[in-house]
């Protein structure tokens, strides 16, 4: 039987399932409607859809090395509670789309997506099926790789937060600690080199104008200025940052001191960017009783 646009379309409204789910059913159902609502559901298809529009800012960020230590993939992978963030299923997920990731090295999410899990399904379908069973929106955000000339540093805070940083000589102690100190401390790049020049000038145009409400000339305001931009750019790229580990010396000192150079590191952390609006429950019942009266 012949799979129409308009049978597709209705499959699609009646269980939410994505479009070419919907095609597949019917074709593998030759068209009949109500076989293939079953196929969807027994897939964990049906509903899938209708829950990604959910904001979803918990989950884990997963870490995958190879076994030579030169090349890690970082991935942050979604759900909408901390309850199924933590869950062994969610994480051995997370976990398996990470390795996925490294395998095929790339940072392509669609591409990870379509792969093939162990299971013999693709990540989407397993996606899917967790969907429809947990009933939580999820999926995988984003995913970054990190290859090295020397070894790879990983530290990962809880499941919340994940480092992998590229460490050229000293040792796995000193990649681990180096990676530890970027989860805590933040660094924005990795040199003052590396700092994005829009960002910078904005700050500078924020410090001129704190700088001028003193009144002082221009001259003096210079020189203030150049001091506070020194402090910032120390404050925001890894090799100016006082150690974690010891305050009395700088990330560059610390590897300088080990003959060791950073040559690249990704820090992600869970629902970084995400605004979650705020509402009060109170007040919503409120207005829905308002405009139930018509007021």
């Amino acid at each position: 039987m012949a799979i129409t646009a308009g049978m597709v379309k209705e499959l699609r409204e009646i269980t939410s399932a994505g479009m070419m789910d919907c095609k597949k059913a019917l074709t593998e159902t030759d068209g009949d409607m109500e076989a293939a609502i079953e196929f969807l559901r027994k897939k964990g298809m049906a509903g899938a859809d209708k829950k990604a529009g959910r904001v979803a800012a918990e989950g884990v960020i997963a870490i995958a090395v190879s076994s030579d230590k030169k090349k890690a993939a970082i991935a942050e992978v979604y759900c909408e509670t901390d309850f199924v963030a933590k869950g062994d299923e969610f994480k051995t997920f997370a976990n398996e789309v990470v390795s996925i990731a490294l395998t095929m090295n790339t940072t392509d999410v669609e591409a990870v997506m379509n792969a093939q899990m162990a299971s013999g399904k693709t990540v989407d379908i397993t996606r899917r099926e967790m969907v429809a069973r947990i009933g939580e929106n999820m999926g995988v955000r984003r995913i970054e790789l990190v290859e090295s000339a020397g070894h790879i540093g990983q530290y990962q805070h809880g499941e919340k937060i994940g480092v992998v940083v590229s460490v050229v000589g000293g040792d796995d102690t000193l990649a681990r600690d180096i990676a530890m100190h970027i989860a805590a401390a933040k660094p924005s790049a990795l040199s003052s080199a590396d700092v994005d020049q829009e960002m910078l000038e904005k700050e500078r145009k924020f410090q001129i104008e704190q700088a001028q409400e003193s009144g002082k000339p221009m001259e003096i305001i210079e020189k203030m200025i150049e001091g506070r931009m020194r402090k910032y750019l120390q404050d925001i790229t890894l090799l100016g940052q006082a150690f974690v580990k010891n305050p009395d010396q700088t990330v560059e000192a610390l590897l300088k001191v080990n003959k060791a150079t950073v040559d690249a590191f990704v820090r992600l952390e869970v629902g970084e960017g995400i605004v979650i609006e705020e509402t009060n429950f109170a007040d919503e019942v409120a207005l829905a009783g308002k405009m139930a009266m018509g007021g």
